[in-house]
């Protein structure tokens, strides 16, 4: 079947520098796979954290399926990320000796089923992201001209 991608964070690729991603499943209730199917998900301000040796996911939105009963989930409700145990740990690691933090990038369907792309990230600082916004400038530029002499 493959993947269709629901939605990407990109403010996370403007304040931090990804270094590693791990594919994560979802535990989620029944109304908010419809949600998802639908598109209506809000990554922007949502995190990761591990707890008790389970990883979760914080401060994602995912806006109640129209079509549900009263029995619609909290959409901002703490979510649980499926990961091997030696995956987590390998996380905790990374996580307690580099300062480093754990934001979600991608949701996607794979296989029918929801995977989220979770960063191991860095933080940037402001000149590390002025420097990113002239590459990209720059690259357009190269882009631009390429398109108009080519």
């Amino acid at each position: 079947m493959g993947i269709k991608i629901i939605a990407s964070n990109k403010k996370a690729y403007h304040d931090y520098f990804i270094e590693e991603v791990y594919e994560a499943g979802l535990a989620l209730m029944g109304p908010e796979v419809k949600s998802l199917r639908t598109g209506k998900v809000n990554l922007k301000e949502s995190y990761c954290r591990i707890s008790r040796g389970e990883l979760f996911v914080s401060n994602m939105h995912i806006s109640p399926y129209e079509f549900g009963n009263r029995e619609n989930p909290d959409p901002l409700r703490v979510r649980k990320l499926l990961l091997h145990r030696h995956e987590i740990e390998k996380l905790v690691r990374k996580v307690d000796e580099k300062g480093l933090t754990l934001v979600p990038t991608k949701l996607y369907f794979k296989d029918g089923k929801a995977k989220l792309e979770v960063g191991v990230a860095k933080g940037k600082r402001l000149y590390d992201k002025r420097d990113s916004l002239k590459r990209k400038e720059a690259g357009r530029e190269v882009a631009r001209a390429i398109k108009e002499y080519g």
